[in-house]
């Protein structure tokens, strides 16, 4: 008997080149992302009397460039009039037509102070000590836990000759205003306040506009699906980072009218999502407390994976994900961790 399809989640939905007025001056376009898990980027296009700024343009293919085009023609306004470009954080899909819009319109580029890829050996500029102790990893290194190295979805197929140097294949984007939490800028006639939500990346960035009730959320609170928490992280508690930043914007729901998320549709309940989220990962949490209480032995992140992931998730990135709920585990004193033959292993106390 064949196994019937799973309906699509919203994240997984293909972009089509509707363009929506989620408020006024904000406008909702879908630029194509066919990555593992996802059919589109929502690129927001915020009108004001400079032109636009335009949020997450994107993978770094021909085919989103187009869509980009295309997008802005429909809502009648030329590349020319981009101002500025807002990243909520560092990864190909949210930064990839960045660069290339700078260099046809000399707009801004505007992330969070951390923003930094991987593969780039230099660090932002002026940072504390601190700040320079949180960013993250480069993931081409063996992880911590003995497993294979990280293989990021976006780097299969067309982004296969990115695994030594992404820099050869696209444009990377340079940051010309970095921000820090708190600070403000106007887009849309808005103004709009920067908040740190590391834990998905650690760069992540929001952005909240108090007078309209609008939060840009990026990758941090998706409608359906949760962002994944990589353990190859600089910081010792990706997963408690993740937490609290949940708890920031949560605080928030009160003054929340609308959520625009990187991916899915606009959504409401931001509160009450963010606690979705967060009890979805305290429930991962108990099942490898139970997990490993029924092996009674210490178990290594591949084994204890695949009672987290479905099979066909297994790989490098469920491993990743394991390895942070773990290692909260075993900060929160529940799970002791050795080392045998090279492998991490884990076991209940």
């Amino acid at each position: 008997m064949t196994e019937a399809p799973r309906p699509l989640k919203q994240e997984q939905e293909q972009a089509t080149d509707i363009v929506t007025q989620v408020a006024p001056g904000i406008f909702r376009t879908q630029l194509p992302a066919n990555i593992t898990g996802l059919g589109h980027v929502n690129m927001y296009v915020l009108e004001d009397e400079r032109g636009v700024a335009v949020v997450d343009p994107g993978l770094p293919t021909k085919e989103s460039w187009q869509a980009i085009q295309q997008r802005l023609k429909q809502i009648g306004v030329p590349l020319k009039r981009v101002h500025s470009v807002i990243i909520t954080h560092s990864h190909p899909d949210h930064f990839g037509g960045a660069a290339r819009i700078r260099d046809e319109t000399q707009a801004d580029i505007i992330t969070h102070r951390l923003f930094r890829m991987w593969w780039d050996p230099s660090e932002p500029p002026d940072l504390e000590p601190e700040e320079l102790a949180i960013i993250m990893r480069n993931p081409t290194e063996k992880p911590p836990w003995g497993g294979e190295p990280m293989v990021i979805p976006w780097k299969k197929s067309r982004f296969s000759r990115t695994h030594k140097n992404p820099a050869r294949m696209f444009s990377m984007p340079t940051p010309t205003v970095r921000l820090r939490e708190a600070e403000r800028m106007t887009f849309a006639r808005r103004e709009w306040v920067a908040l740190h939500t590391p834990g998905h990346t650690e760069d992540h960035l929001c952005l909240f506009d108090p007078e309209g009730g609008v939060l840009l959320s990026g990758d941090h609170v998706l409608p359906q699906i949760t962002p994944h928490i990589s353990g190859l992280s600089a910081n010792d508690d990706p997963l408690a980072l993740f937490f609290g930043s949940l708890d920031k914007v949560g605080a928030l729901g009160p003054q929340v009218n609308l959520v625009l998320p990187a991916h899915g549709h606009p959504f409401h309940n931001l509160s009450e999502r963010t606690e979705e989220i967060k009890q979805h990962h305290l429930e991962r949490l108990q099942r490898l407390r139970d997990t490993s209480a029924t092996l009674g032995r210490p178990a290594s992140v591949m084994e204890m994976s695949t009672h987290l992931f479905s099979a066909r998730a297994q790989g490098p990135m469920a491993d990743s994900e394991t390895y942070a709920h773990l290692e909260h585990l075993r900060q929160m004193g529940d799970f002791e961790c050795r080392s045998e033959e090279g492998l991490l292993k884990y076991v209940l106390h």
